[in-house]
């Protein structure tokens, strides 16, 4: 049997995970990082994107974090998202109509554009569409 590590994956609205994992893996401020049992401990930055678990057995799950922070103590690790969803819950016709709006207003620029938030519309739009390839990507595998 592998050896697991607790995970907690919790969002500003409620607890979304909850149990043992044999690896984590999600989208660091400083890069892609893998988490299992023995890990140091750490803290740092989510940016939006997928968060793969492996559970204890094997199976896998796939959920979307728009940001937060990833926390490795000694045996828990814990995931604190703005906010977090299954990615099956993504509503991907959604996420489409978001990144192409936010790439129209990026490219129409005017008076009133609010960069900062057209671009922030396009980086969460284009993570939540990554996940759910990430999600596909691993359904075929079987």
């Amino acid at each position: 049997m592998a050896m697991t590590i607790h995970c907690d994956i919790v969002s500003a609205e409620a607890q979304i995970y909850s149990g043992l994992v044999e690896l984590l893996v999600a989208t660091g401020s400083e890069g892609e990082l893998g988490v299992c049992y023995g890990h140091a401990p750490l803290l740092t930055a989510l940016v939006p994107g997928p968060v793969r678990l492996v559970e204890q057995g094997g199976s896998e799950q796939v959920f979307y974090a728009s940001g937060g922070f990833l926390e490795v103590q000694r045996d828990v690790v814990t995931i604190l998202a703005d906010t977090a969803l299954r990615a099956a819950d993504v509503d991907e016709a959604a996420a489409e109509e978001s990144r192409k709006a936010a790439e129209e207003a990026l490219a129409n620029q005017s008076g009133e554009l609010d960069y900062g938030r057209a671009s922030a519309q396009l980086a969460e739009a284009a993570a939540q569409l990554a996940t759910l390839r990430k999600m596909k990507g691993r359904a075929g595998r079987g």
